[in-house]
């Protein structure tokens, strides 16, 4: 203890004999700690960002859309239109071990009326489990279940916009009758008001959900192509994240298979993977930090620059102290070490100063109500690791060759210098 304590005293006398140097190498280091700690938040707050703006769909979701076919295949012509369907989804169940849950889509546009008012809104046919797959929220009630579906119960639940559009603000809604297409329905949940920017055929809020094979039964599209069965589109998620593309292969075999074109017919099928995407915005912003951290990194590098200029200096002061002390026994390593810890407190104080800063600032931006692609500045354990394993490798660089030259000192060389 009393060691440390020698040590400290003398890094706060090279503070108090070198100030202005002093001043501008902690300063330096404390930047380059707190540029590190920032940016690497900053990138991480953005790419959070990214995923909560994407699972306001659904988390690692896969939508696949009917297409035309491209190629030749199963001696069939190209140009064929594709049409997903139920046996494509129960085949997925069955075969494809990558998927995790998989389910369809029927929609169509249907006017709706209530007792106090009418539109026209999107209805979609959905499973009971569709809640699992993507992101339907429920404010008052809940969403219709497996007995109900298969019952073909007319059970419906109504987005936050058609709520208010059919009841205004009245609180009596849930259990309350809706007419589709004047066939009555009872309302058994209510969604709450939902920010979404990301789509594909519509906001949730501006939508009708009811039981897929109530809506063939009683609202079925109106396409002359339509036959029971029919989706308009198919969602999957995969059992992991880090095998999406083995899981699209199984996916897009058997959905090949099914209709009698290639796998790798691209036209076939239209695929938005919200796990690709995730993955190709996260290496964009991991680029970015990684890039603009090179440039913390070389700020940082020129605080070290400090430490090894007052470690030198240090050194020249403390000549005769070092020849006096070799002169009753310290050896090498013993010098060597004083003077590394030295200049490693100098740097380490700074450094954490810096931090500290960081992570006030960042705390005070996240008190802001996050955006819709920043979820402000998280910083977390990984990001002070890093920016301390940084801080490590400058200060070693930096303090090595001051320490070096103090314990490389004779006790004759020492005590014969003059400054």
């Amino acid at each position: 203890m009393s060691y440390l304590s020698e040590v400290f005293q003398h890094v706060v006398s090279n503070l108090l004999r070198n100030k202005l140097r002093s001043f501008l190498t902690m300063s330096g280091i404390a930047w380059g700690v707190a540029s590190i700690v920032l940016i690497i938040a900053m990138g991480d707050g953005f790419k959070q960002g990214q995923r909560n703006n994407t699972k306001q769909l659904g988390e690692n979701i896969v939508l696949l859309f009917p297409g035309r076919t491209e190629k030749q295949a199963g001696g069939q012509r190209a140009g064929r239109r594709i049409r997903l369907n139920y046996d494509d989804i129960r085949t997925i169940r069955e075969e494809c071990y990558l998927v995790k849950l998989a389910t369809g889509e029927l929609q169509t546009q249907t006017k709706a009326a209530s007792s106090y008012n009418s539109g026209s809104f999107t209805v979609n046919g959905v499973e009971a489990i569709y809640p699992q797959v993507r992101t339907i929220p429920i404010a008052r009630g809940r969403f219709f279940t497996e007995a109900e579906e298969r019952a073909q119960t007319r059970v419906a639940i109504l987005g936050d916009n058609v709520r208010k559009q059919l009841f205004q603000e009245r609180g009596d809604v849930l259990g309350a009758e809706v007419r589709l297409n004047g066939l009555p329905y009872r309302i058994v949940g209510l969604m709450p008001s939902k920010t979404q920017n990301s789509s594909y055929n519509g906001m949730d809020s501006e939508k009708i959900y009811v039981p897929y094979a109530t809506m063939v039964r009683d609202l079925p599209p109106k396409d002359v192509n339509f036959t029971p069965g029919i989706v308009n589109n198919l969602i999957y998620v995969p059992k992991s994240v880090t095998e999406w593309k083995a899981a699209r292969a199984q996916v897009m075999r058997i959905i090949g298979r099914n209709h009698d074109f290639a796998p790798d017919d691209k036209g076939a099928v239209y695929v938005w993977d919200t796990v690709e995407s995730a993955e190709m915005v996260d290496g964009i912003f991991t680029s970015m930090t990684a890039f603009l951290g090179i440039i913390a990194l070389v700020t940082l590098t020129l605080g070290g620059v400090g430490v090894m200029n007052i470690m030198l200096v240090t050194v020249s002061e403390r000549t005769h102290e070092i020849g006096l002390r070799k002169a009753i026994g310290a050896t090498h390593r013993r010098i060597m070490l004083d003077f590394l810890l030295e200049g490693s407190l100098l740097a380490l104080f700074s450094g954490l100063m810096g931090w500290l800063g960081a992570y006030g600032l960042a705390s005070l931006v996240n008190l802001l109500p996050p955006t819709d692609y920043f979820a402000g500045l998280p910083v977390s354990g990984t990001t002070t690791l890093a920016a301390f394993a940084a801080l490590a490798l400058v200060t070693i660089a930096s303090t090595i060759a001051p320490a070096w030259k103090a314990a490389s000192l004779t006790p004759v060389e020492a005590l014969r210098y003059e400054r």
